[in-house]
């Protein structure tokens, strides 16, 4: 399964474009992203069997252990694609929340776009090691 984000604005060479790539890299499953403008730009096409998860701080809090459950459900549910969706500074249309299979949060705080990429980045690696049992993820 893809692991998608879609993002608004963009990274350019940053610290945190460092931190998201470092993360990236170290997934075993394949990865991409896109930036899109702060406005406009065309989001691409989702693939017929595939998830959307919009990042919203009104969305539901999730464990990294809850974030694993999840992609190993749409994992093992034949999902082509989970595709990560993170706004622009005015947040999402309602018509992206309404259509959205989840509404995830990083907590009540809004977060500058550049840190919720990274943040994002660092849960997907440690979701996914946990469903690899990868000693980085440890309880306790």
């Amino acid at each position: 399964m893809l692991l998608h984000i879609v993002a608004r604005g963009k990274i350019g060479s940053s610290p945190e474009a460092e931190l998201v790539d470092r993360y990236l890299k170290r997934i075993q499953w394949p990865t991409k992203v896109t930036e899109l403008p702060e406005t406009g730009g065309t989001i691409p096409a989702l693939p017929a069997n595939s998830v959307t998860i919009v990042l919203d701080e009104r969305g539901k809090s999730l464990s990294s252990t809850g974030l694993s459950k999840s992609l190993e459900t749409w994992r093992d549910g034949g999902k082509r694609e989970a595709r990560f969706m993170i706004g622009a500074h005015s947040g999402h249309d309602e018509e992206q929340r309404t259509s959205a299979d989840l509404l995830l949060s990083f907590g009540s705080a809004t977060w500058p776009h550049l840190l919720v990429r990274a943040m994002l980045a660092e849960q997907l690696f440690r979701a996914t090691s946990i469903l690899a049992n990868h000693p980085y993820h440890r309880e306790g």
